[in-house]
């Protein structure tokens, strides 16, 4: 199974160099499908949030204050070992990157490479160039309800995109849900959905005397008609 974290920050602004992640969440996934479990913390950026941030996503300065900083281990390490080794899933990924590594340097961490991340805003412009490739324009696209985004906010963003990934990788027709709810590849769910013989096979609607004139009919066209192929062995020793 493959594992993967959709990622999503939230900041004081858009300056690497000035600003500081204020909320960080994470959606696991296995095989595209999210699992349940997530990973999300809000974090004190030990400096003033500009209204027109605040406008976007919500989250003053007063409201985090009382909340751990980055590096505090509640938020960096426990971080780090919910992700471990998996790739990370984000819309527009290197602005989230290069405030992630930012937060890391300060502390210095290992910083992430591009190669780690999987970037939802490039797969979009791909497949769908030229147009709108918003997370709320694909979200709209594959009819995602986004009836709970009031604002922008890490966690409902990452469930949001979990979404919308599953669409991009073509995840509909990859996955199918069973009765139990268990995901099956769908070979496996067209296997169960054969349907046996039926124990007592069903009385001939064909009378006599129309299976006669048929058997005649068919004799007349010699052995290479094709009606021969479909013969039942009950019909070849009549």
């Amino acid at each position: 199974m493959t594992r993967q974290i959709v990622f999503d920050t939230e900041t004081t602004g858009t300056s690497v160099f000035d600003d500081r992640i204020v909320e960080i969440a994470c959606v696991e996934l296995q095989d595209l499908v999210p699992t349940g479990v997530t990973f999300q913390r809000y974090i004190n950026p030990l400096r003033d949030i500009p209204a027109e941030v605040i406008a976007v996503h919500g989250l003053t300065a007063s409201f985090l204050k009382d909340f751990p900083v980055f590096g505090h281990a509640s938020i960096v390490d426990e971080f780090l070992e919910f992700v471990g080794d998996a790739k990370l899933v984000a819309h527009n990924s290197e602005f989230d990157r290069g405030f992630l590594n930012a937060e890391l340097s300060r502390l210095n961490r290992e910083i992430w490479q591009k190669d780690r991340f999987i970037d939802t805003l490039e797969m979009a412009r791909k497949m769908f160039p030229g147009a709108p490739a918003s997370l709320n324009a694909l979200c709209k696209r594959f009819s995602v309800n986004t009836d709970e985004r009031v604002k922008h906010g890490a966690l409902i963003d990452c469930q949001l995109l979990a979404a919308v990934y599953l669409e991009l990788s073509g995840g509909r027709e990859q996955k199918l849900a069973l009765f139990d709810d268990r995901i099956v590849s769908a070979e496996e769910a067209a296997r169960a959905a054969t349907r046996k013989p039926r124990p007592t096979p069903l009385p001939s609607l064909v009378s006599a005397e129309e299976f006669a004139a048929h058997t005649a009919f068919i004799a007349e066209m010699g052995d290479k008609a094709i009606w021969k192929k479909y013969e039942t062995p009950a019909e070849a020793a009549e």
